[in-house]
């Protein structure tokens, strides 16, 4: 049995940033008979429903701009990163939401200061803690897609 990290909003959570889940049956089904943590690194910072952010890069470093204050929410959801990894250090396979600025590990938008798109290719604030901990990551979808083309 596996320990997995899993996006809370892919559980079933309404916790996305406009009170609405992303619940995936598949992904789910295919998780069964192992130990899921869920996370949200936003909803734990942020609250729901909240405004929308988005990856940013600045200078040498990506970060979490809010699309409606224009204020850095980095730290915040890092934090929480941090403290999750601390207290559950038998992670084996985190799985976040695609896209997710937070949670997505090889699909988040990054764009420069003037919002202009730079990569789609980008992992979230909480997906590069995970990577940067060693543990093997996914995007949902991907999992699933592996999973089908292996079936």
């Amino acid at each position: 049995m596996k320990k997995i990290a899993v996006s809370a909003c892919l559980l079933g959570e309404s916790c996305r940033y406009d009170g609405t889940d992303n619940r995936n049956d598949l992904l789910l089904s295919l998780l069964e008979g192992n130990e899921i943590v869920p996370f949200c690194p936003e909803d734990f910072a942020f609250g729901t429903p909240r405004p929308t952010m988005d990856l940013v890069k600045q200078e040498d470093r990506i970060r979490a701009i809010s699309n409606e204050s224009r204020k850095d929410l980095s730290d915040p959801v890092i934090a929480y990163a941090q403290t999750f990894f601390e207290s559950h250090p038998d992670i084996d396979l985190f799985i976040g939401k695609d896209r997710s600025p937070s949670c997505g590990v090889c699909t988040a938008r990054c764009y420069d200061a003037q919002k202009h798109l730079i990569s789609d290719s980008e992992a979230g604030l909480m997906a590069k803690e995970a990577q940067k901990r060693g543990i093997e990551t996914y995007d949902a979808q991907r999992y699933v897609a592996n999973y089908q083309r292996k079936g």
